[in-house]
């Protein structure tokens, strides 16, 4: 069957896919899964239940959740009645979250767990009726989600048809979701895409990854995040299975659980698996730290395009059963793809997964764009590491005078919601969408993507200089978590360090200068020697206007409940640069006065 808007996934599930286990989640520790029947009768009924209460097509509804299978029964229940879905990110500020409900005009929200509503159930109850609140886990005082299902099941006969009716005169080009993006430079903006943009985005990625109904998918990605709605759907087009994890603590423990053959990650999570394999590297002695070392620095060199020489391949082959197999099997043992995006990946790292036998797919996207407009493929010559691949089906880029990067097909959005000044900025006369980014064109189809273009600044000799380039360098080591450049007007360049608090304290504690306070830590002299050899090092790479000349380690760790990182583990530039200013003048102090 053809899958024009997204809850035609039900009816390929209904056609295709009969099984026990399509969703499947932890409940009380243990994995409870949710078969297709159950997947379909819950989504009817809870369509059935929206319109039983009044609800129809253009009203919006939103969920604050965590991943978990209720979450696509919402879903295909809101869209099938032509109500827009406005998934909520659960780690929003008090300040974000009235933003949203406000500007969305939310007709009903649905909260996930206690901890959610205790941390917005007030600020919700001041813009929402409390009778227009549901909860998805019981919660004292708040309506169950149930109590739509249980009034759709019972008012379903008189209402079977207006639904029929409804959902046969929704068209591809209506809006399915409102996404309000992370706003790691300001305001959030609402970004409203139709059943056209996500069906061509996740029908593009499904024959990239080709996965099977018998296969278990991890999913990762927050499902508000248009990345994790991406993999969701192209995964249920291929019916094969979906585990949710249970947070990002859990990743290792539930990989080793499910035993997947692939799942979705942003690179800050693949570098943290990195990170990690690397520290247990570092704690291995003699003869068996050698050959772990040896076989990183093998895989650094390995060519996916089959053309490694055959002494190549025989060391690949003893690498591969002395330590590759052992990183494969500490992720489950059966991993074959891992789709990546939101946010640069560092091309080592890449390399080095595919070396080990974990084909990550890099793709390059924005919510705008729903997401993806390049994406790698699984095979040569349709695969170029360190890029993001090339365009799907229906879509083209091009590169603007100035180095950004420009989009034009059916992926790109309907407009921001509410705000018509900017979706006409954001497009220009013949349609191409401005992405913001810059990027390059290489042999002819790959695209490699540099910076941001608001994220680029020019130093005081006129010089210009890409930070996320050199951040994505920096945290190559392992003892840096995360780093943030800039120097807009100045001499030079500096950085922000946040350390891997964790493998710091080990290098401290095996040279003597053992600190239980991080500030402590971090202006200890040999600390702060080691990452200048550490800067010096990768400023040997760079030209010389991009030299790191000043750095300071900071003493906290970067998250999204911090607010350094946005949802998607991005810089959230504007805020570092506000939460650090004293420490940015005072770095700058001295050389302003030379």
């Amino acid at each position: 069957m053809e899958i024009t808007r997204t809850f035609d996934l039900l009816e390929r599930y209904r056609q295709h896919f009969n099984k026990p286990d399509a969703f499947v989640s932890k409940v009380g520790g243990k994995w409870r899964p949710y078969s297709t029947d159950e997947y379909l009768e819950y989504s009817a009924s809870f369509s059935l239940g929206m319109l039983a209460m009044g609800f129809g097509k253009g009203d919006r509804v939103a969920t604050i959740t965590t991943n978990r299978p209720e979450w696509n029964f919402v879903d295909m229940g809101l869209t099938m009645a032509g109500i827009i879905h406005v998934p909520i990110f659960s780690t929003l500020s008090l300040r974000e979250f009235n933003h949203i409900l406000r500007h969305a005009g939310v007709s009903l929200l649905i909260f996930g767990d206690k901890q959610l509503y205790s941390k917005l159930g007030n600020e919700a109850s001041s813009i929402l009726q409390e009778d227009r609140i549901f909860s998805f886990n019981p919660i004292p005082g708040v309506r169950c989600w149930t109590e739509i299902l249980d009034l759709g099941r019972k008012q379903g006969p008189e209402l079977t048809g207006l639904l029929e009716k409804t959902r046969n005169e929704i068209t591809p080009d209506d809006p399915a979701v409102l996404i309000y993006t992370s706003g790691t430079t300001g305001p959030s903006k609402g970004v409203l895409l139709s059943h056209r943009n996500l069906v061509s985005n996740f029908l593009a990625a499904a024959d990239v990854f080709r996965l099977k109904p018998e296969y278990r998918y991890l999913s990762i990605l927050p499902l508000c995040h248009v990345g994790g709605r991406l993999g969701n759907y192209q995964t249920q087009y291929s019916g094969t299975t979906i585990y949710y994890a249970e947070n990002l603590g859990t990743i290792a423990e539930n990989m080793r659980e499910i035993r997947p053959e692939g799942f979705d990650a942003v690179p800050r999570i693949l570098e943290k698996i990195f990170n990690t394999i690397l520290q247990k590297g570092n704690k291995l002695t003699g003869f068996k730290k050698r050959i772990f070392f040896w076989s990183i620095a093998l895989g650094l060199k390995y060519r996916p395009d089959g053309n490694n020489p055959w002494h190549y391949r025989l060391r690949h082959r003893l690498a591969d059963k002395l330590i590759f197999s052992k990183w494969r099997e500490a992720i489950g043992g059966k991993i074959q793809l891992v789709g990546c995006g939101g946010a640069a990946l560092q091309p080592r790292i890449e390399r080095i997964f595919w070396a080990a036998g974990v084909k990550v797919i890099n793709m390059y996207g924005l919510t705008e764009t729903s997401p993806i407009i390049t994406i790698n493929r699984a095979s040569s010559p349709d695969l170029l590491l360190g890029s993001v691949g090339s365009v799907i089906p229906g879509v083209e880029i091009k590169i603007a005078a100035d180095g950004e990067i420009l989009c034009r097909g059916p992926n790109v959005m309907l407009g921001y919601y509410g705000d018509d000044q900017a979706t006409a900025q954001a497009s220009d006369a013949e349609g191409w969408f401005h992405t913001g980014d810059i990027g390059e064109i290489v042999k002819g189809r790959f695209l490699m993507v540099t910076d941001r273009k608001k994220e680029v600044f020019k130093l005081a000799n006129g010089k210009f200089v890409s930070p996320q380039e050199i951040e994505n360098r920096l945290k190559e080591s392992a003892f840096i978590d995360q780093a943030f450049v800039f120097g807009e007007g100045e001499k030079f360049a500096s950085a922000l360090i946040a350390p891997n608090f964790q493998l710091l304290a080990e290098w401290c504690a095996n040279r003597g200068c053992r600190h239980q306070q991080t500030g402590r830590m971090i202006n200890n002299p040999k600390v702060l020697q080691h990452y200048q050899e550490i800067i010096n090092k990768f400023n040997s790479h760079l030209e010389e206007f991009q030299y790191i000349k000043r750095f300071q380690l900071v003493e906290d760790e970067w998250s999204p409940h911090s607010g350094e990182l946005s949802h998607t583990l991005k810089l959230k530039r504007k805020f570092i640069l506000e939460k650090y200013v004293k420490v940015i003048d005072q770095i700058y102090s001295v050389s302003r006065t030379i």
